[in-house]
């Protein structure tokens, strides 16, 4: 099979995913983590219903070893690019080596949505 057609194939299955299968496979495919959370959190906010604006990622991997915190959430951002300019709105990371999580895999609730009351 021709590179043309092979990425033509990934291509058009990768358009017929919605946001969050899309969001997997980009880091399943790029950081190989140990572990991988991807959570829909758009229901909390101000949005149509089914809507896929919001998520929290989980992500543990070997890619982030020697990388400051910063510098992961630059990778993951970088990578994302397309999505937030194609409607993703926000996205929360917890980002960790294994070795890191081992020791500490507590995850923050995210903050209500700014537009909720906090009562």
């Amino acid at each position: 099979m021709l590179l043309y057609e092979i990425i033509c194939i990934k291509i058009i299955f990768f358009m017929n995913l919605n946001r969050k299968n899309r969001l997997e496979s980009l880091l399943n495919e790029h950081f190989k983590p140990t572990r991988l959370d991807v959570l829909n959190e758009s229901h909390a906010h101000r949005v149509p219903e089914n809507a896929e604006t919001h998520f929290k990622l989980i992500i543990v991997s070997k890619a982030f070893e020697g990388l400051s915190r910063i510098h992961r959430h630059r990778l993951v951002n970088q990578l994302l690019q397309e999505e937030f300019s194609s409607g993703l709105h926000a996205c929360s990371m917890h980002l960790a080596t294994p070795s890191e999580w081992s020791q500490n895999p507590l995850v923050i609730d995210s903050p209500l949505c700014a537009h909720q009351s906090k009562n």
